[in-house]
C-alpha cells in the first residue's frame, strides 16, 4: 500500500523545499509539486498546458478535474510506495474530491497532511525575493494568499477530524522544519 502525505502552506512557505529535501536524503519517497506539476504541463505547450496558465497567470485556481487527474495520474505511476504532494488541496473541492477518489483506491492511504506555517509577512518577502516567474508579483501574491487563506479553516478542520492533520513552524532553520516533516514521513 502506497502512504500519501500532503503538505500544505501559504505560498513562499517554503513546502516545496521541505518536500524536495526529504525525498533526496530518502530512497523510498517520492515528491510532487502540484505546481511544478502544472508548470511541466503549461512548459509543454500542450492545449491544456495553455488553459491551465489562464488561470495561472492570474493567481487564481486551476480547474479541479485537472488538478486531481494530475495528482492521480503521479500517484498512480510512482514507483515509490512513500509519496508527498505539496500544494495540494487549495480548495474544499480539490480536498473532497481527492478524499472521494482515495476512499475508492484501497492501494494509497492518506496518512497525514502537514501544514507548514508562516506569516504573511515571512510568505510574502519570500515570494518577492525568489520572483521565479510572471505569477511572483504583489498584486498576484496577495490574489494567491487570498485563495489560500479562504478555505484554510475548513481544510484544517476536515483534517483535524480524521486525525491526521500536523502543523509545522515555518520560520525555523530549514534543517529543523525538514526534520519534523521527516518524523511524521517516516
Amino acid at each position: 500500500m502506497k502512504r500519501l502525505y500532503l503538505i500544505i502552506g501559504a505560498p513562499g512557505s517554503g513546502k516545496t523545499t521541505d518536500a524536495q529535501r526529504i525525498a533526496e536524503a530518502n530512497d523510498s519517497v517520492a515528491h510532487y509539486s502540484t505546481g511544478d506539476l502544472l508548470r511541466a504541463e503549461v512548459a509543454s505547450g500542450s492545449e491544456r498546458g495553455k488553459m491551465i496558465e489562464g488561470y495561472t497567470s492570474t493567481g487564481n485556481l486551476v480547474p479541479l478535474e485537472i488538478v486531481v487527474s494530475t495528482i492521480v495520474s503521479a500517484i498512480n505511476n510512482s514507483s515509490k510506495n512513500i509519496i508527498i504532494i505539496d500544494g495540494y488541496p487549495r480548495s474544499v473541492e480539490q480536498m473532497m474530491e481527492l478524499d472521494k477518489v482515495l476512499k475508492s483506491d484501497k492501494s494509497v492511504q492518506l496518512s497525514a497532511v502537514i501544514e507548514v506555517r508562516v506569516s504573511e509577512e515571512v510568505a510574502k518577502d519570500r515570494v518577492l525575493g525568489r520572483a521565479r516567474g510572471a505569477d511572483d508579483n504583489e498584486s498576484v501574491f496577495y490574489n494567491r494568499m487570498k485563495v489560500y487563506l479562504e478555505p484554510l479553516a475548513q481544510i484544517q478542520d476536515f483534517y483535524n477530524k480524521l486525525g491526521i492533520l500536523k502543523v509545522v513552524n515555518g520560520e525555523r532553520t530549514i534543517e529543523e522544519i525538514v526534520s519534523e516533516i521527516e518524523g511524521y514521513v517516516k
